[in-house]
């Protein structure tokens, strides 16, 4: 029988690259989604177009109507597929957003997960069981570390964060964002089960995922956002921090191949972080000067003095963990390129209304 593998999220940024990526490894391939992002963000959060074009592009393809807060449904989804593999990347993503709807925010990202990791632990335990985190889990305590303020950015001024912020990192003691905390629950029950239990189950502490299938939104989603306000001609507002607050930036292709490589040789109860790197890193204004150049439109803005609760003022991965324990994984697309693929993607999307 062909492998399978289940997505959550699947109509997301992340979860239909991995489907695309794993069909082409010659998986079967089983999403779910309920187009969640729209209740959150509205229209233009609608993911639908997604779901389509995956439909059209995987031969094998199945699509599963299911909210992860749906215990009896994801138990009997699981139970029935039994499936080689799980890829859980559906969340409520917005660290804004969550304020406004805690209940919401904690069900789908702590409950839905727990609800996925019982299943699976009691129908398809020794499946690999690949969780999308977020560098939130370390609320805002990367701003204790001592920075350096350059002409377009801020940057670590401690030699021991050089190279970025570790696994080992605290994630207690600092303000997270609603969001932040409930995906701390997440991620840690992601941990214990794989500890408690033995399963094979990784959290992976993401930096800013994107790539030109995301569908950003002020709220969600930097550079996709930001491309999008450049291309309609739209005003980006700037919170705080003069505009060289500091992301790391990782296309959603070197996500899905690192999830490849995790499935391939599992482990038990680990944490990466995973983002771009220092060499993928960016602020604002710098991105503003990357999307002009291909765009040749400057970037209207506006600018708030006061920051958003909890934001980070530099933070960028420490990939030598990742590195170290699959040394045949790396970065593959580069920022700038990475840029060039959204800008098109936007203006390919722009041409078909």
């Amino acid at each position: 029988m062909k492998k399978t593998i289940l997505i959550t999220g699947s109509s997301g940024l992340i979860g239909s690259e991995v489907c695309l990526h794993f069909s082409k490894l010659g998986l079967e391939i089983h999403g779910i989604d309920n187009n969640q992002r729209a209740v959150f963000f509205g229209q233009q959060g609608d993911t639908r177009w997604n779901q389509e074009r995956l439909s059209k592009a995987i031969s094998t393809f199945h699509h599963h109507e299911i909210d992860i807060r749906d215990r009896e449904g994801i138990f009997a989804l699981i139970k029935e597929l039994r499936p080689n593999a799980i890829v859980h990347t559906a969340a409520q993503p917005s660290h804004d957003r969550a304020a406004a709807i805690p209940f919401d925010d904690f069900d789908t990202n702590a409950v839905g997960t727990l609800n996925l990791l019982e299943a699976c632990r009691q129908y398809c335990p020794e499946s690999p069981f690949v969780h999308m985190s977020t560098n939130k889990v370390y609320g805002d305590a990367p701003n204790q570390i001592s920075l350096k303020e350059k002409e377009t950015r801020w940057d670590f001024d401690d030699p021991v964060y050089e190279n970025g912020i570790p696994e080992t990192f605290s994630i207690d003691q600092s303000k997270h964002s609603l969001f932040g905390a409930s995906k701390v629950a997440a991620d840690v029950m992601v941990q214990e089960y794989g500890r408690y239990f033995d399963m094979p189950t990784c959290a992976l502490r993401g930096g800013c995922l994107t790539g030109p299938n995301h569908t950003g939104v002020e709220l969600h989603g930097f550079l996709s956002y930001l491309v999008k306000c450049n291309l309609e001609g739209k005003e980006y507002k700037i919170f705080g921090y003069k505009g060289k607050q500091v992301r790391d930036n990782i296309h959603s292709y070197d996500v899905a191949t690192f999830m490849e490589n995790f499935i391939t040789n599992p482990r038990s109860a680990e944490v990466y972080n995973i983002g771009g790197g220092k060499e993928n890193s960016c602020s604002i204004l710098e991105a503003f000067s990357i999307t002009e150049s291909f765009t040749n439109r400057s970037q209207k803005y506006t600018y708030e003095e006061t920051n958003r609760i909890g934001d980070h003022i530099c933070y960028y991965s420490d990939l030598r963990k990742m590195k170290t324990h699959y040394p045949n994984w790396s970065i593959t697309k580069s920022l700038t390129n990475t840029i060039k693929e959204i800008v098109e993607a936007w203006e390919q999307r722009k041409n078909k209304r």
